[in-house]
């Protein structure tokens, strides 16, 4: 088991000047949960919310005696995914066995692709978001130099604490294990981390036009780890590559990004190169830094062989052709074409994002409004980027679609202005920014558990219908701010948590 290390020390920002002097290098390797009805090897639901450790068995489980089988859904929905990132699909892919020992793999190793993986090769274009808004955005083609399958690992919840450090016990999850993945891992073309932000919401773009994940990002269905290292200007040789896991929003990810680029620069520049190791590091939302998680493991760690229960992967060229015909028009192709009708850059990053829940807004709430003004949508007040920016903002998470509800109507008078961050400069001077951290959330959930030690009796002696008690009364605690997935994950953590 690798050691454990805390380090929550947390650097100023680099100046500016000495950013300049250094450059940053940034690849992502991003976990993609496939949307099956069933896991990846056996029958098992492949659902999220279930009751813990009961979309299980003995194949997801590893029992002795049991042999995996090949989900056929898992490998249509990778090639789909991997002919959209412009990769070269394998007709002859193998999978294999992946040496580790956590506590959330039960076999003690993980089914996935090393040598020989199912796509090589390829790249996305991405418009960085900072310069988007003046209508010159800069366009980036990155690479990407793999996408492989292979399964998903359990989930290890914490009580006591958001993470191992400081908890009181930990308990594992295994309706996870054994969910089909695509690992999409980027070449080392990013700089900045609003360019490792844009290629990440690129991605779930993608991947939710080809309805092959809803990529959303609270529940695990996407996670983005991020590795970074910093190199003098005009130097070939990278630096010391540091690794932040688990990425929970784009947002989070740029911010992550950014501090570890001026935390690297600050050692080099005080002559400390050494301090910078090869290590996992993990993002701490409320103190705004990176800690270190524990050294990273090399690929001999992982003791690689070919996965002797499962055949090779064979799929014939017409296969691959009859999927490539299929794919429906990508995120890319409809900016092409609303940039061929004239409209602004911006204009058409908004009507290319979101399109479903864009509709929706409009179709609804936007309508509504609409219809009460004597001239209809041109009456409005509200500009288009302001309704855009504040979908954004539920989409990454830093709002809630309850909350998008209340800050609404100050858009349709005409509060928010034009976007370009003015709608979250309005959520933020409400004091309606989405809690999403977990030590703040188990704060709240401990203190409404406390108030009320009827009703927690009850739910443990089996009224089990008093959950939605304990939520109402969560939610009014936090005035409708708490993030509902990370709300509902450390509710039921507690709720049956067995009693002190």
């Amino acid at each position: 088991m690798a050691r454990v290390v805390l380090q929550l020390r947390c650097c100023p920002a680099a100046q500016p000047g000495l950013v300049d002097k250094y450059e940053a290098v940034i690849g992502i390797e991003t976990h993609v949960q496939l949307n099956t009805r069933t896991k990846a090897f056996c029958s098992c639901p492949s659902e999220f919310g279930a009751e813990p450790n009961t979309n299980v068995c003995p194949v997801c489980l590893g029992h002795p005696g049991t042999l995996p089988v090949l989900n056929a859904e898992m490998v249509r929905k990778a090639v789909l995914a991997g002919l959209a990132l412009n990769a070269r699909v394998a007709l002859r892919s193998k999978f294999d066995r992946k040496q580790y020992f956590y506590p959330d793999l039960p076999k003690g190793y993980q089914i996935s692709q090393y040598d020989v993986p199912l796509c090589e090769g390829g790249w996305v274009e991405v418009v960085v978001p900072d310069t988007a808004t003046s209508g010159t955005g800069e366009v980036r083609r990155l690479g990407i130099t793999r996408a492989h399958i292979e399964e998903d690992a359990g989930k290890l919840v914490h009580a006591g604490a958001a993470s191992l450090s400081g908890s009181n016990y930990s308990l594992v999850d295994y309706n996870r294990a054994g969910v089909p993945l695509l690992e999409i891992v980027s070449e080392p073309d990013m700089r900045t981390g609003a360019e490792a932000a844009a290629y990440g919401a690129e991605l779930r773009r993608i991947m939710r036009f080809l309805d092959v994940s809803d990529g959303n990002m609270a529940e695990g269905s996407m996670r983005c780890d991020v590795n970074i290292s910093v190199r003098p200007r005009g130097q070939a040789a990278f630096g010391t590559k540091v690794e932040i896991k688990n990425m929970n929003s784009f947002s989070a990810m740029q911010r992550a990004i950014e501090f570890e680029i001026a935390r690297q620069v600050e050692l080099l520049e005080e002559g400390r190169g050494g301090d910078i190791v090869q290590e996992t590091r993990l993002w701490d939302e409320g103190r705004q830094c990176t800690y270190s998680m524990r050294k990273k493991e090399g690929l001999a760690d992982y003791r690689y062989f070919p996965e002797p229960d499962l055949p090779p992967v064979l799929l014939s060229q017409e296969q691959v052709d009859g999927l490539q015909a299929s794919m429906p028009e990508l995120p890319a192709a409809v900016r092409a074409r609303y940039a061929a009708l004239g409209l602004s850059q911006y204009d058409v990053l908004v009507l290319a994002d979101e399109l479903a829940p864009a509709a929706n807004w409009v179709m609804g709430d936007v309508m509504a409004a609409a219809k009460e003004l004597a001239g209809g949508f041109d009456a409005l007040p509200m500009a288009p980027a302001a309704l855009a920016e504040m979908i954004a903002l539920i989409e990454d998470g830093t709002i809630s679609g309850k909350i998008g509800k209340q800050v609404l109507p100050a858009l349709l008078a005409g509060e928010g202005g034009a976007g370009g961050g003015s709608v979250r400069a309005l959520v933020e001077s409400k004091g309606l920014i989405q809690i999403s951290d977990p030590a703040a959330l188990a704060a709240i959930v401990d203190a409404v558990l406390e108030a009320n030690p009827k009703q927690l009796q009850q739910y443990r002696e089996g009224k089990t219908k008093l959950q939605g008690f304990f939520v109402g009364a969560v939610m009014k605690e936090s005035k409708g701010r708490a993030n509902p997935a990370e709300l509902n994950r450390i509710l039921m953590e507690r709720l049956n948590a067995p009693p002190s």
